[in-house]
C-alpha cells in the first residue's frame, strides 16, 4: 500500500508548505520514495483527493478535548464536532474567540486542556489541541481535520469513510525525543541542530526506532532531511515512518477504546508499552 506521512501547516504558502513524504513499506524496510511541498490547501484537499489505496499519517489533531466539547455541546463525535464548530465559527479567529471566551471563565492551568492521548506517552506531551497561538495546534485542527472530512476518507475510530484513502493522527514530537531525546533539531540553523538532524536521519535508516522499521534513503535524500533546518521535512517522514508501522498492525494499532471525539496519535499506546522509561528522558 502506498504510504504519506504529512507534515501540515493551516496557512501554507511557497515560504512554509505543506511537506508530504512519500514512500512503501516492504517487510520492516520503509523506502522513501518522494518529498513534496503544498503550497495550497487547495493543493492539500487534491492529496486526499487521490483515489487509493493509500494509508496517511498527518501532523495536527483528529480531535478535541472531551470535557471541552461537552461543555459547549459541539456534538457526540468528531464528524458533528467539526460541523457544529465550523457552523458557531465561520473563521480561524472566531474560532480563537470560542476558546479564549471558554478559557477565561475557568481557573488558570485549566484553560488549555490536553487530550488522553495527548499525555499518553511517557516524557513528551503534544500541543493542546486548544492552543491558538505560538504553536497554532487549534488552527490546524480546524484547517486540516474538516477537509479531511470533507474529503470523505477514513478514519478509523472516528468517521466512517473510503476505506481505500485512511488517515490517522501522527506526532513527530514523540519518535523524534525516542530517538535523540529532547535535543532540538528544527526551526533554528545551527550546528547543533544540524548535528541533531543527522543523528536522527542516523537512528531511522540504522532501525533504531521503537517502531521497529528501517529506513532506506538514497544519498540526495539523506541531505535533503538533514540541510532542511526548519525540520518539516523530516517531521513528514518521522509521520510516515508511523504510517509504515501503523500499516502493519491490526485495526492501524489503535486502542479498542477510542473516544470519538478525541481521537488517538498512532502507536502511541505502543511506544508506552515497548519503549523503557529511560529512553525517553534526557
Amino acid at each position: 500500500m502506498p504510504l504519506v506521512g504529512v507534515d501540515f501547516t493551516c496557512a501554507p504558502g511557497r515560504r512554509k508548505p505543506i511537506v508530504a513524504a512519500h514512500g512503501t513499506r516492504a517487510g520492516d524496510v520503509l523506502r522513501l520514495q518522494s518529498l513534496q511541498e503544498i503550497a495550497t490547501l487547495a493543493g492539500f484537499e487534491a492529496l486526499l483527493a487521490a483515489p487509493g489505496p493509500w494509508l496517511g499519517a498527518f501532523d495536527f489533531p483528529f480531535g478535541l478535548p472531551r470535557a471541552f466539547v461537552d461543555a459547549l455541546a459541539l456534538g457526540g463525535d468528531a464528524r458533528a464536532v467539526i460541523a457544529e464548530l465550523h457552523r458557531r465559527c465561520p473563521t480561524r479567529m472566531a474560532w480563537r474567540a470560542l476558546i479564549d471566551a471558554w478559557g477565561n471563565a475557568r481557573p488558570p492551568g485549566r484553560r488549555l486542556l490536553h487530550r488522553a492521548t495527548d499525555t499518553a506517552l511517557p516524557g513528551v506531551s503534544s500541543t493542546s489541541p486548544l492552543q491558538t497561538r505560538y504553536v497554532p495546534v487549534g488552527f490546524m485542527y480546524y484547517e486540516g481535520f474538516a477537509r479531511l472530512v470533507a474529503a470523505g476518507v477514513d478514519v478509523p475510530g472516528l468517521c466512517a469513510g473510503d476505506t481505500a484513502r485512511v488517515a490517522l493522527e501522527a506526532y513527530p514530537g514523540w519518535l523524534a525525543h525516542a530517538l535523540i531525546g529532547r535535543r532540538p533539531y528544527k526551526n533554528r540553523d545551527g550546528a547543533d541542530t544540524l548535528i541533531a538532524r543527522k543523528d536522527l536521519v542516523d537512528a531511522l535508516e540504522q532501525g533504531r526506532s521503537p517502531l521497529g522499521l528501517r529506513l532506506k534513503l538514497t544519498h540526495a535524500q539523506r541531505d535533503a532531511l538533514t540541510a532542511d533546518a526548519s525540520g518539516d521535512r523530516l517531521d513528514a517522514v518521522l509521520c510516515l515512518v508511523q504510517a509504515a508501522w501503523a500499516s502493519r498492525q491490526p485495526g492501524y494499532g489503535l486502542p479498542a477504546d477510542v473516544d470519538p471525539v478525541e481521537g488517538w496519535i498512532v502507536g502511541a499506546q505502543t511506544a508506552r508499552a515497548a519503549t523503557p522509561e529511560a529512553a525517553w528522558t534526557s
